[in-house]
């Protein structure tokens, strides 16, 4: 009897090592993201038994989380600049391309038909436009049954890389905006009602008729909404597609030596849709053992997860960038 409790407890253990043995890493941050790293995670997890853990809690709350060092990886879409990254000790590398789009609820008009100029998306956030049948909406759209009802806002309630790069948008696209709201990870809204993360905006967006929001389009495509028609920075009107991310998204101009800082709105072409960024990923210095592991996930997810970023509606980095990115790694991380 005693023979077969102990062989017992040996498969036991025997079972249970790899487990004990496998890495675990948590890391969080924005929720631009979040739909695809929750996908790779868990295929990294079926294929080599490691775990990483992601909570999407935004960009603002991913940069304070590991500048305390409290996980071992953030994410953020807003890139911190090199004097930034030096104060708080940290590497930084994009792990993805996603584009945010317009998108609206209401009845009737259905996606890719309203236009919408990009100073008149300002002027809509900055509440100067109130309803949809706007003499300055109804020009771009003659055809298009446009309601006499109140537009209601819909924006971010956290701090969130998707607001600073939807703010750097407007910014660039609104000389009212730019000096009246500016570009922030968190402004003062003038108007309408906040969502925490990509989530929460898409939600309330789906639940509130006559509502319109900006979010990353996999949570558009997730929840079935309609986006709006956007100009591009030549002045050609866009719809919100993955031809025309990857047209904006080629200008992309990163370097190791800028820790691949870069914005992606706006850049130029007759197709660049006009508000495609990249997320980020933050990593301690000092920590070279777990940035291995985090580094080993990502690179897994360079080779084997393109797929599934399309499917999901963002658009995988380059060959020649993961490998700028694997240099990078090579060069700080020892």
């Amino acid at each position: 009897m005693l023979k077969k409790i102990v062989s017992t407890l040996v498969v036991a253990a025997v079972a249970v090592t790899p487990l004990l043995a496998a890495d675990k890493i948590n890391g969080a941050g924005a929720s631009f993201p979040a739909p695809l790293y929750y996908g790779w995670a868990f295929d990294y997890k079926k294929d080599t038994k490691n775990r990483v853990n992601y909570q999407s809690i935004g960009s603002g709350g991913g940069i304070k989380q590991i500048t305390k060092r409290v996980v071992d990886f953030g994410a953020s879409d807003k890139p911190l600049n090199a004097k930034k990254l030096s104060d708080g000790k940290l590497l930084q590398f994009p792990a993805v391309i996603g584009s945010i789009v317009i998108a609206f609820n209401v009845d009737g008009i259905s996606d890719a038909t309203l236009k919408l100029k990009n100073e008149i998306v300002a002027d809509i956030f900055a509440g100067k436009i109130t309803k949809w049948n706007d003499s300055a909406i109804k020009a771009d759209n003659p055809s298009v049954k446009l309601p006499n009802e109140k537009i209601i806002v819909v924006h971010r309630s956290d701090g969130s890389g998707t607001t600073y790069n939807f703010t750097y948008y407007l910014s660039g696209s609104s000389k009212n905006w730019k000096e009246n709201f500016g570009t922030g990870k968190a402004i003062d809204w003038a108007t309408g009602i906040g969502g925490k993360g990509n989530e929460g905006v898409a939600n309330l967006i789906k639940q509130t008729p006559y509502s319109i929001g900006y979010i990353e389009n996999a949570y558009k495509e997730k929840n079935n909404l309609s986006a709006a028609v956007l100009k591009t920075a030549s002045g050609k009107w866009v719809e919100a597609t993955e031809n025309n991310f990857k047209a904006a998204a080629k200008y992309a101009s990163w370097t190791k030596k800028e820790h691949f800082y870069a914005m992606l709105a706006l850049q130029p072409g007759d197709t660049s849709y006009p508000i495609v960024a990249a997320t980020f990923i933050l990593l301690p210095v000092e920590k070279p053992a777990m940035n291995k592991k985090v580094i080993k996930f990502y690179d897994y997810a360079f080779k084997n997860g393109d797929a599934q970023a399309k499917k999901l509606g963002y658009i995988p980095l380059p060959e020649a960038t993961k490998n700028m990115i694997r240099e990078y790694w090579a060069e700080n991380i020892k």
